[in-house]
């Protein structure tokens, strides 16, 4: 008994004269080459199926567009498209509130800052030259303005890359036709804080975001034709700005354009759009806006992951997003033309602009819905 004793605190086995130490070392390194084998393989497996793009530096924007910020982005080209034969550079501005804040009620006059994208004529690519308000709006006034309103978690450069992306697309799809002047309305949604908490603060700056829309629009000529293109929460905005320009009408505001039985066309196109389904329905909080709108199109995703908790931002509504569950034909009235189209089997459940950007059918659907009838 004393000399097997003797052993086990030696370290060594009774029998065969091995180190315990030595057969545990022998141990660990079989399992480390086991998991380095393991993840060479993974890696090279990954490096083989994984698509590439065709900048071929980033990886597929299906791993990374739930983020709209993320470096899928930068594998947008903001320059325009050259193997499209007939389409010129867009004509493409820029409209931000960053820099302003948060407010209660449509403001008087309020200092937006305004940038357009340099032409292809000043040979500065990728350029964006500071302008002002006046220049959007009163140079060529005959030419139709289609807006793009983005959703959270977007800084300034990835709401202009994906903007200028939607141009380029509206160019191709307008081709022979009056050119479209494309705006990019640009708010503070870059990322603050995770998950619920984020959402749920830039769901409260939609609202505010929707007074600065309402004064905007208020400054566009009733015989102007105009499509609003809103993602996600860009659709509350668009809501909020027009059901905030026609109450400003009715209240006898002067200072704004009237928006109440406009004589130009009015389309509204919705992807994924974070706001309650029943926003358009016959008692819906949203139903006066139809009274100035031709079109409504819609582009839901019935198995995106965020707009499945979009109930959870306001309990005291509880809703689901109409981005989600869409709506039906009949809430609308017969003079407002309706599409839907449920881009599930596209997008799967992933939210973020860019793949229904990359899908050639839903971006000729969204593009000629925005321009129909200009």
């Amino acid at each position: 008994m004393a000399v097997r004793q003797q052993h086990l605190c030696s370290g060594d086995f009774p029998r065969g004269g091995q180190p315990v130490f030595a057969i545990v070392a022998k141990a660990i390194a079989r399992s480390w080459c086991a998991a380095a084998a393991v993840a060479i393989i993974a890696m090279a497996a990954l490096a083989i199926w994984s698509p590439v793009l065709a900048h071929g530096s980033e990886p597929t924007p299906a791993v990374a567009v739930s983020q709209p910020g993320t470096r899928a982005l930068r594998s947008i080209d903001p320059s325009p498209h050259d193997d499209m034969p007939g389409v010129t550079e867009p004509d493409v501005w820029c409209v931000s509130t960053r820099r302003l804040p948060a407010t209660c009620s449509v403001p008087l006059a309020p200092n937006l800052a305004v940038e357009r994208f340099a032409n292809e004529e000043s040979r500065r690519r990728g350029c964006w030259q500071h302008a002002s308000l006046a220049s959007l709006l009163g140079d060529e006034p005959g030419r139709p303005l289609v807006f793009f309103i983005h959703g959270n978690r977007y800084d300034a450069a990835a709401a202009k890359q994906q903007g200028l992306l939607l141009a380029r697309h509206c160019a191709a799809v307008c081709a022979g036709r009056t050119p479209v002047r494309t705006v990019i309305f640009s708010w503070p949604s870059e990322q603050q804080g995770i998950l619920l908490k984020d959402g749920r603060a830039k769901y409260e700056r939609a609202f505010s975001e929707g007074h600065y829309m309402a004064w905007l629009l208020g400054q566009i000529e009733p015989s102007r034709p105009v499509g609003i293109v809103a993602y996600s929460y860009g659709a509350l905005i668009t809501l909020e700005g027009l059901k905030d320009v026609l109450a400003a009408e009715r209240s006898g505001r002067t200072d704004l354009q009237p928006w109440l039985a406009r004589p130009a066309q009015t389309n509204l196109v919705f992807i994924a759009p974070a706001v309650r389904c029943d926003a358009l329905a016959p008692r819906g909080p949203y139903r006066e806006t139809l009274e100035c709108i031709d079109s409504v199109s819609l582009i839901i995703n019935s198995s995106d992951d965020a707009l499945r908790f979009f109930p959870l931002l306001d309990r005291r509504i509880g809703a689901d997003a109409l981005g989600y569950v869409g709506m039906p034909r009949r809430w609308l009235p017969g003079h407002v033309a309706f599409s839907a189209v449920d881009g599930a089997n596209v997008i799967g459940k992933n939210h973020g602009l860019p793949l229904y950007l990359a899908s050639p059918s839903l971006t000729k659907r969204l593009c000629s819905a925005a321009t129909g009838g200009m």
